[in-house]
């Protein structure tokens, strides 16, 4: 079974925010940090991921992504903070 993934990149500490649904996590945040595509993370340095989750099914995973796109930015930075306080790039812990 394929698992997908729903993700925060961020520029820097409380900084831009980014949320996103991939199937290749690796793959995606690969291409936020190299601006591979034209688009937000590019224009805005958002080029750090800071908050992944996995999820087994694609619809749940475009769902959650929606309702998180939806929530106010407080709730984001502590969804972050709770596991991730110092906001480091966990792409290398991918690898």
């Amino acid at each position: 079974m394929k698992t997908f993934f729903v993700y925060i990149m961020a520029s820097k500490k409380n900084g831009t925010l980014y949320i996103g649904m991939t199937n290749n996590l690796v793959r995606r945040v690969y291409e936020h940090k190299n601006n591979v595509n034209e688009g937000f993370t590019k224009k805005y340095g958002v080029h750090r991921l800071v908050y992944f989750e996995p999820i087994e099914d694609a619809r749940a995973a475009i769902i959650r992504e929606k309702q998180m796109k939806k929530w106010k930015r407080e709730w984001k930075i502590n969804l972050i903070e709770k596991d991730n306080p110092d906001w480091i790039d966990l792409y290398e812990s991918l690898l």
